[in-house]
């Protein structure tokens, strides 16, 4: 019960707030949990997830994100584009993970929005404040934030699976 409530109530808006920071990280480590046999997807309509092409697809997807996420011109995830973008990711990622625990995807998908809209504005301004106490170097403060959105979904994902 205990390791329920935490998926539930941490491991889920946890995968949003990534998704927040990073719209394609958590969806590519849900996919290779999946595809590993971790996250079980098989009978249900989430089980496109779980093949090696999608694994494949959404972790080139974040790489790409990674790399853009440092260029100049990168608009802000909190822009309209970006941000519809990490909701509708993030919602996916929720229900896809319900699919899994056979659980309630509604709910699901409400928490990881939750979370999406968590880490995008606080993703921001938490790097826009460091960027300015160390002086206007965000390079540094970009692949940290790359590497935590990492770790976390690994982490939720960890939760999650048990």
């Amino acid at each position: 019960m205990a390791m329920q409530m935490m998926t539930w109530l941490i491991a889920i808006p946890l995968l949003g707030l990534v998704t927040g920071l990073r719209t394609m990280t958590a969806m590519a480590v849900l996919s290779w949990f999946a595809y590993t046999g971790h996250l079980s997807v098989d009978d249900s309509w989430a089980a496109w997830s779980g093949k090696l092409v999608t694994a494949i697809v959404f972790t080139i997807l974040a790489l790409g994100e990674y790399i853009g996420d440092k260029l100049p011109n990168t608009p802000s995830r909190t822009a309209p584009f970006p941000l519809i973008a990490r909701l509708i990711f993030a919602g996916l990622v929720g229900a896809i993970v319900a699919a899994g625990l056979d659980g309630s995807g509604v709910e699901a998908v409400i928490l990881c929005v939750l979370g999406a809209l968590v880490g995008a504005f606080a993703g921001f301004l938490i790097r826009r404040e460091i960027v300015v106490w160390l002086g206007g170097k965000d390079w540094p403060v970009a692949l940290a934030e790359d590497l935590s959105a990492i770790i976390c979904a690994v982490l939720a994902l960890g939760i999650i699976t048990g």
